[in-house]
């Protein structure tokens, strides 16, 4: 069953079909002519600013900047800061707590299509449909779907645009070795997977989904977290020598191993304190919690917490790192500033994982042999709620308003209102099947979440079934999830989310950070619920001079007089190349070749090119959807990458028979 784009943003839905009504969007217009009058324009009836609109008492401006470099103007294949900033048009007081939408496609791509100029409604329209390959060249709402599978492989899964029944992977991840844990960073722009066969974490790029460098990372390497300002990545080694077994800690910036320290026997669990001061790691196997000074990376305690510390977690509530102990069923409740027990906390033995929510009040801690969930307070550490949930409960993920709990004997999850723990009541718990199967009769279990809010912690998360393959979409107050995406032969274990929608990074302001493919006028559009608000704004991508002094020695011209071709068939693309130098025709180049694909980036093919002579070439290209294609042209022997020339824009139409049969 396929998620629509609808369904994950109703709101922004709602906001499109009633803009109209409202009047919050610009007629329709020719391209390349300016929007009628709006109340953007000045008491004179001057243009103001194009990047800045009132409507309805918002007023919201519109601004691309360079991420990086002296100049802010926005270049090509550069990484850009796009940003929306919303304030109320009385007061100048920020709007905060919006879900704006956006998108950015090359204007030039739309005046293609079809007869009709495209007004901005309709745009949106389109791309709200979510149909594979009509996707915007930039979309700022996006998010990708991670699964570890138990192979070395990484699916990646588009929950937005896919063929019913068909698919929705959207890439594949392939590593040297399996993993076992991971770790995004803050701006989602890289994870780190641990591979313990090869005793290495494999770094991923997640913009171009393809992992890059392997970084030696000690024996065994499983556990793996960042501290909270990013600055190291801590490997918890599990090796069974004990000289060799404790943690290795990673510099980010230039990913060495800056130092390894040994703390003990067993699983290691990772925690740090808020200020990034202190690191605590668990040795299940020595009874034991050690202290490293973060800035020395040095040990300076050794605290015994009992037999079994199986897991840890910081409070930010509580000012103290919580040990579950699974021999005698203990949780120590250990004060980083004396680095003492404070307090212990009694449960029953059999303790395994915890988690506090955000705001660092609520931990659940859970038991498998018990089918029992802890619920600690820590502004009292206190224990306050014993639960029986679910069948051998074994991981805890939170969204907003509720704790999941997955159990390995059942398929049901179970949720656990948060706002329900203040009471002295037993909070309830409610079900919802995530699968046909339990996941404990899987071939192996990961210790990597098999459970992930939905983008922003929204009322949705996505649950994996290790036992299927499958992934399960469950929007909270339904009954069941809405629908499922499969793995596609591979075992999945885990499941991360990888975030690209606008964030608000300051009070009013709405950001994201998006690399800018190639030079060119982008229509940017943006839609809003709250008010109700949708209108369209223009970024200019200049060209790149270091891309272009490095690589730009021949340039293209392209020959096609209609940009939209009949699918179904095969379609010649004619250009000239010539250098650029002397203007001469790059005569018999021997391995010119095309790639062309969708404008969602899939179905990429690369196809020969024919010289015609004085500088002509001509490739056969095959236009099987309706969509937007992309055509590029490269040479390896004269060191010509694609993204070196002007790309060329086709557009799938229905041919005249299928017209008829409609």
């Amino acid at each position: 069953m396929q998620l629509s784009f609808n369904m994950l943003f109703a709101g922004v839905v709602l906001a499109l079909g009633l803009a109209t009504a409202h009047g919050a969007e610009e007629p329709a217009k020719p391209a390349g002519e300016s929007a009628q009058p709006t109340q953007s324009e000045s008491a004179t009836g001057e243009p103001a600013d194009p990047n800045r609109i009132t409507r309805e008492g918002v007023i919201v401006e519109f601004s691309a900047r360079r991420t990086k470099g002296e100049s802010e103007a926005v270049m090509a294949a550069d990484w850009a800061d796009v940003s929306f900033r919303i304030t109320d048009a009385s007061t100048g007081e920020p709007i905060k707590g919006r879900y704006p939408a956006a998108w950015m496609d090359l204007a030039a791509a739309w005046a293609a299509k079809g007869e009709r100029p495209m007004s901005c409604r309709d745009k949106v329209q389109t791309y709200l449909q979510g149909i594979v390959g009509v996707r915007p060249m930039i979309d700022l709402n996006s998010h990708f779907l991670l699964v570890m599978n138990r192979d070395n492989s990484i699916s990646v899964i588009d929950p937005v645009v896919g063929i019913t029944g068909v698919t929705n992977l959207f890439a594949q991840i392939n590593l040297d070795h399996p993993g076992a844990d991971w770790v995004l960073t803050e701006d989602s722009k890289r994870l780190f997977v641990t591979m313990p066969v090869a005793g290495q974490v494999a770094l991923v790029d997640t913009d171009s989904f393809e992992a890059t460098t392997n970084i030696e990372a000690g024996k065994r390497p499983m556990r793996v977290e960042l501290q909270g300002d990013g600055r190291y990545l801590w490997v918890g080694n599990n090796a069974s020598e004990a000289e060799q077994s404790g943690v290795t800690v990673i510099d980010t910036a230039d990913l060495k191993r800056v130092a390894f320290v040994p703390t003990g026997a067993g699983h290691h669990e990772i925690a740090f304190t808020d200020d990034n001061r202190l690191a605590f790691v668990s040795n299940r196997d020595g009874g034991t919690v050690t202290v490293i000074d973060v800035q020395t990376l040095t040990k300076v305690a050794d605290i015994e917490t009992g037999e079994k510390p199986i897991s840890l977690a910081f409070s930010s509530l509580g000012q103290a790192v919580y040990v579950t102990d699974g021999k005698d069923g203990t949780i120590s409740i250990i004060d980083p500033k004396d680095l003492k027990i404070r307090g212990r906390i009694q449960a029953e033995p059999g303790l395994g994982p915890l988690r506090f929510t955000d705001d660092g009040r609520w931990g659940m801690t859970v038991n498998p042999i018990e089918n029992k969930v802890f619920v600690i307070d820590a502004s009292a550490d206190r224990l306050a709620h014993t639960i029986k949930v679910g069948k051998q409960p074994y991981q805890v993920s939170f969204t907003r308003s509720f704790g999941y709990i997955r159990s390995l004997g059942t398929q049901d999850v179970g949720l656990i209102p948060i706002s329900e723990l203040e009471g002295a009541e037993t909070p309830p718990v409610t079900y919802i099947p995530a699968g046909q199967r339990p996941p404990g009769i899987a071939a192996e279990i990961s210790i990597a979440d098999s459970i992930v809010p939905s983008v922003k912690q929204a009322a949705a998360a996505y649950i994996v079934n290790q036992a299927e393959g499958t992934v399960s979409y469950y929007m909270e107050g339904m009954a069941a999830p809405m629908g499922s995406f499969r793995n596609y032969g591979h075992e999945a274990r885990a499941i991360e989310i990888v975030d690209r929608s606008l964030g608000e990074r300051e009070p009013g302001v709405y950001t994201g950070r998006v690399k800018i493919p190639i030079e060119g006028v982008y229509d940017v559009a943006f839609i809003m619920d709250t008010p109700r608000f949708l209108h369209c704004f223009s970024a200019e991508v200049e060209p790149n001079p270091d891309i272009r002094a490095e690589t730009a020695q021949m340039a293209v011209e392209y020959d096609f007089i209609d940009r939209r071709v009949p699918v179904g068939g095969s379609t010649t693309v004619k250009f000239r190349l010539t250098q650029t130098a002397n203007g001469l025709p790059a005569t018999d180049v021997p391995d010119v070749t095309v790639l062309y694909y969708r404008s969602d980036g899939r179905g990429r093919r690369v196809v020969p090119a024919k010289s015609l002579g004085d500088g002509r070439y001509e490739a056969e290209v095959n236009i099987d959807r309706l969509a937007t294609y992309y055509v590029f042209v490269g040479s390896r022997s004269k060191k010509l990458k694609y993204s070196d020339l002007p790309y060329f824009s086709l557009m799938g139409v229905a041919t005249p028979a299928a017209k008829a049969a409609n």
